[in-house]
């Protein structure tokens, strides 16, 4: 069997004890895991790195679903846990997390991988390609890694929080995300197999918004809520039956988590709530902040009544704020995860006449701009979350199809769109919205991608380079 060697070190600014740990947290396999590869936990055995813990995850390789399962098979406190693959796409998989203390304050992480792929001397062509993906997600994960035990561990104060919505996009990213830098996060599901799944765990209470049923005294006293609910706009056209469904995913769900937090005997101090940049409608080239006023097409008039829901927790006394959500830039789910593959095919195409803005923002600041608000007892009511750098959908086209190494040659005419889409295409594609994170600057919160080139290389696990002043 033909066996392979692969080594990524970073020297990170904390001692060797806090990088340990924060391996052990429940979320840290999820918070490293690359949005361009997502994993999906099947099965668990035990919990935490113990030796003997068993997990089973669903993957896509070259698009492929399969499940990888693992085994925990080395554990020494503070110096290295090792796991191997079970059953998987190779033919062998060892992974050494080692931690080597260089002083009090600096440990240089080492992730060594030994591996061999599967059919023996026919795969040979294919090791090279092996490398360069470990290289693209080791990378990534020590730049995670990095950021946050730098920027962001041990300095927030420890919260009890509720999350609703947690199993979209934003949501999965956000609860490992929060358990990693020190929270506790418990989780509202209303799939039966997550809860099946998570049976034994405390972290996770169904509800059913629709019925109004949510047991707030089975939760416990909790810091802060954070409700991420809603059914994406953005697929096929709005129907009467899919507005319906997009006004009340929203509505209707931020109306009873405000009813059974103002009848808590102790409500919960902070509650985010989001909402979209659609608030503003088509700003043209207008540069919009939390103090402008909305539009008066469907998308607006949904985000007015999202936000007029949560109002009822103000009224009660709880800090609430409004998120107005930009563009997410991640590969596992939203627009650029249904632009991704055309634009690898050399497919890129701009809409209409490029000339419309769209207000984006990375991952990473999202979950960063979350984290903040939580910890700033002064930032309240509406609040953009987006990049301080909106960009043209002409300049978006170019950015992605220079760091994707493709041509975007196509241009799909405005007609095409409303033909295609309806009003949705109008809403959502053709409309232009310059939004600034006005508060957010304003209460200090430093952006970790303030750049859409940068923002993209890093979710797309593709290397830096400068290019017309983007990165």
């Amino acid at each position: 069997m033909i066996k392979k060697i692969f080594i990524q070190k970073s020297p990170i600014h904390a001692p060797v004890s806090a990088l340990f740990a924060w391996h052990e947290k429940d979320g840290a396999i999820n918070r490293l895991t690359p949005p361009w590869a997502p994993l999906s936990l099947v099965a668990r055995t035990g919990r935490g790195i113990d030796k003997g813990v068993e997990v089973t995850f669903k993957i896509k390789i070259f698009g492929i679903p399969m499940k990888w399962q693992a085994r925990h098979i080395g554990y020494k406190k503070n110096a290295m846990f090792r796991d191997c693959q079970i059953k998987g796409p190779f033919a062998h998989w060892e992974h050494s997390h080692l931690f080597h203390e260089r002083s009090p304050d600096i440990t240089v992480m080492e992730d060594q991988v030994r591996f061999s792929l599967p059919f023996g001397i026919f795969s040979l062509p294919f090791y090279g390609y092996a490398k360069r993906e470990l290289s693209r997600m080791f990378f990534y994960r020590h730049q995670v890694l990095k950021y946050d035990m730098e920027n962001r561990v041990g300095k927030i104060q420890k919260k009890r929080i509720l999350i609703s919505g947690g199993s979209g996009a934003i949501g999965k990213t956000l609860v490992s995300f929060l358990r990693t830098c020190g929270h506790e996060v418990i989780c509202l599901v209303r799939d039966s197999s997550v809860r099946d799944l998570n049976k034994q765990s405390q972290d996770v209470h169904f509800w059913d918004p629709y019925s109004n049923v949510l047991d707030m005294d089975a939760i416990g006293p909790v810091d802060a809520v954070i409700n991420l609910n809603g059914v994406d706009i953005s697929k096929g056209k709005w129907t009467f039956s899919q507005r319906a469904k997009i006004l009340n995913s929203r509505v209707i769900s931020t109306q009873v988590l405000v009813e059974k937090m103002r009848q808590m005997p102790h409500p919960p101090s902070t509650f985010i709530s989001a909402s979209a940049i659609g608030f503003y409608g088509d700003g043209g080239q207008s540069r919009l902040t939390e103090e402008s006023e909305g539009s008066d097409c469907f998308i607006s008039r949904v985000c007015r009544q999202w936000e007029a829901a949560s109002l009822g927790a103000m009224d009660a006394g709880i800090r609430t704020v409004q998120l107005r959500i930009g563009v997410v830039l991640t590969p596992a789910g939203g627009a650029l995860e249904r632009m991704l593959q055309p634009f690898l095919m050399g497919l890129g195409t701009r809409l209409a006449d490029g000339k419309q803005y769209m207000s984006w923002i990375g991952m990473e600041d999202v979950l960063g701009g979350i984290l903040h608000i939580l910890g700033n007892k002064e930032i309240r009511g509406p609040v953009n979350l987006t990049a301080p750098e909106p960009v043209t959908n002409r300049e978006f086209t170019h950015t992605l199809a220079g760091i994707l190494g493709r041509r975007a040659p196509f241009v799909l005419p405005k007609a095409a769109v409303l033909a295609l889409w309806g009003e949705m295409g109008k809403e959502t594609l053709l409309a232009s919205a310059r939004v600034m994170p006005e508060k957010l600057i304003k209460s200090g919160y430093k952006f970790v991608h303030p750049k859409l080139g940068r923002a993209l290389c890093h979710v797309l696990g593709r290397v830096p380079q400068k290019t017309d002043g983007k990165m």
